[in-house]
């Protein structure tokens, strides 16, 4: 079945656009997992979500919570620019259970966190109900 058409039915039974799935790239996770500081991995690979994201954790762990914030939107913004290219439309699911999404999603989570941890209540409600709607797992599983 062609994926315009599995799109299309996936839409109408659900009422709503199907799922995105960001590609693979295991270079930044590979990386990552290798025990690369999460700075080099960014500066290797700036549009890995996943290497802002962990950048954003290490510095919210810290205390760096400005610090935690811009690091975080800019895995955020990253993630955004990859959904956009990968045919999301500013909506629907994007399904933790798909590991690439994992960094756009753990970016949000941070920008939600850190939002929540200046005082910026709007940011972090909308962050945070963001994640919700994105992937309720991902919202369980960040906390």
């Amino acid at each position: 079945m062609p994926q315009t058409c599995a799109m299309a039915i996936h839409e109408n039974l659900l009422g709503g656009p199907p799922p995105t799935h960001l590609p693979d790239d295991p270079g930044p996770r590979e990386l990552l997992a290798g025990g690369t500081s999460a700075a080099d991995v960014a500066a290797k690979y700036p549009t890995s979500s996943l290497a802002w994201a962990r950048l954003a954790d290490e510095a919210f762990e810290r205390g760096s919570v400005v610090e935690s914030y811009a690091y975080a939107r800019t895995g955020y913004h990253r993630g955004l620019d990859a959904l956009r290219r990968n045919g999301w439309k500013g909506h629907g699911p994007v399904p933790w259970e798909h590991e690439p999404n994992r960094g756009f999603l753990r970016a949000l989570h941070a920008l939600a966190r850190a939002a929540q941890a200046i005082g910026e209540k709007e940011e972090y409600e909308r962050c945070s109900q963001f994640l919700k709607d994105s992937s309720p797992e991902a919202a369980e599983v960040l906390g």
